[in-house]
């Protein structure tokens, strides 16, 4: 920078006399010939005007030189400035580069760990999707089956509403009941006119009794069942919902009393009847079958008393299932009977065979005997035959010696004598002759 500074000056110089001779030749030209010393007083002038303006310019530029060197400095300070914020971005444009290819390869690693996980989640995205699927067409089916409930539900509550209007009927309601008594008896495996009977005739109290059920126990028992129960009361607390309120609950809750007050009046004519007084042995007391199980919990929850009420009056009401738990009884009973009676057969049987294995062990024994006889006797033949006729025998004339009619050979074997203990002890036998024990006889 230094070396500039004469270098712009002797340019400025030079620019300037060669601007100032320029202009007089100009005017020399434009006046003609002048007169040398005014000519040289011009030029002296206008020299000593450049060289002035020459110091006023030097002075201008050393100044210049001066502002420029400090800018120069500043400019210098500026550089390093520059150059180090320069080397800083650079250090950190290389350790964001570093920790940029970090980063790119920590995400390689995670990706190339993640890349199972991306499958499980392709895979689980294709199940939701699937799963979606099912979802919509069970939906689809659902609403069908909603559908068809409704309509069911709908001709389950027109029946319902034909039921409860065929049951308002005495003689169809009667019927219904021991319909189901009798489904009840045969499901749990008793048999008509053998464990039970229906509409049997009965003569109770010096009158004609009819109940709907003999039900027939071992030992010649029997207990009547009734079949019958009101109805009407109940069919109409029915059809208000139980969620009513006001005038609508407060005519349920009568109607629901009235139907506990009927059934207690029911309990009151069955007990009238005395069936247990038409029965052989029978246990006094008379069973009430309702044959729908809200038909009791009604009553009772309305007079919870009213169990306790029949039971004083010999009646006791019972629904399908604890009937059930009744009928199951008297069944495995019976089959208690029948393996009782079987055993009894049984040991009659048993006691009738060892009586006649007595008898046969006295045939038996008294056909060794005719056996050991008739052994004895053979061998008395043989000997008299082999010392007594074949000696003579061979003492005839001209009898040929090599047909020598051959001794018959004894029997030497005995008949087994029976020794069993339950043959001879138990049976009376001694020594092995057969006697008869108290209660058998000869067959």
């Amino acid at each position: 920078m230094d070396f500039l500074l004469p270098l712009l000056i002797g340019l400025v110089v030079g620019i300037v006399l060669g601007a100032v001779v320029g202009l007089l030749l100009a005017r020399r030209q434009g006046a003609g010939v002048e007169n040398p010393a005014l000519v040289e007083a011009r030029h002296q002038a206008l020299l000593a005007q450049v060289r002035a303006e020459e110091q006023e310019l030097r002075a201008q530029l050393v100044a210049e030189n001066s502002g420029l060197r400090a800018t120069a400095a500043g400019l210098r300070e500026q550089a390093a400035q520059q150059e180090e914020r320069y080397r800083d971005h650079v250090a950190r444009a290389q350790a964001e580069q570093r920790a940029r290819e970090e980063r790119e390869r920590g995400e390689s690693r995670v990706l190339e760990k993640l890349a199972p996980v991306q499958e499980l989640l392709r895979t689980m995205q294709e199940k939701v999707t699937e799963l979606e699927g099912q979802r919509s067409r069970q939906h689809g089916e659902i609403s069908q089956q909603l559908r068809q409930a409704t309509e069911a539900e709908e001709r389950l509550r027109a029946t319902a509403e034909s039921l409860a209007s065929a049951l308002r009927n005495n003689a169809t309601r009667g019927v219904w009941g021991e319909t189901q008594l009798k489904t009840l008896v045969e499901s749990a495996g008793l048999l008509n006119r053998v464990d039970f009977l229906l509409q049997e005739s009965i003569d109770a109290d010096g009158a004609a009794r009819r109940p709907d059920m003999v039900l027939r126990l071992p030992g010649g028992k029997a207990i009547a069942v009734d079949a019958k129960v009101p109805y009407n009361s109940y069919i109409e607390a029915s059809a208000i919902p139980a969620t009513a309120t006001g005038a609508e609950e407060a005519r349920r809750n009568d109607l629901l009393a009235e139907h506990a007050k009927r059934v207690k009046a029911h309990v009151d004519a069955l007990a009238a009847k005395n069936y247990w007084t038409g029965l052989d042995s029978s246990p006094e007391f008379t069973i009430a079958f309702i044959p729908n199980e809200p038909l009791l919990a009604a009553a009772l929850e309305k007079d919870p008393a009213l169990l306790e009420y029949a039971f004083g009056k010999r009646i006791a009401l019972a629904s399908p299932v604890s009937f059930w738990a009744v009928l199951k009884t008297v069944a495995f009973t019976w089959q208690q009977d029948v393996l009782t009676d079987e055993a009894k057969m049984l040991f009659d049987l048993s006691k009738e065979l060892y009586a006649r294995i007595g008898t046969l062990a006295t045939h038996a024994d008294a056909l060794g005997g005719t056996i050991e006889r008739s052994v004895k006797a053979y061998n008395q033949f043989a000997s008299s035959l082999e010392t007594r006729v074949l000696v003579t025998a061979r003492r005839l004339d001209g009898l040929d010696e090599s047909k020598v009619v051959p001794a018959p050979r004894t029997i030497d074997e005995q008949p087994k004598q029976l020794t069993a203990a339950e043959l001879t002890e138990s049976m009376g036998f001694d020594d092995g002759r057969v006697g008869l024990s108290a209660g058998g006889g000869a067959e």
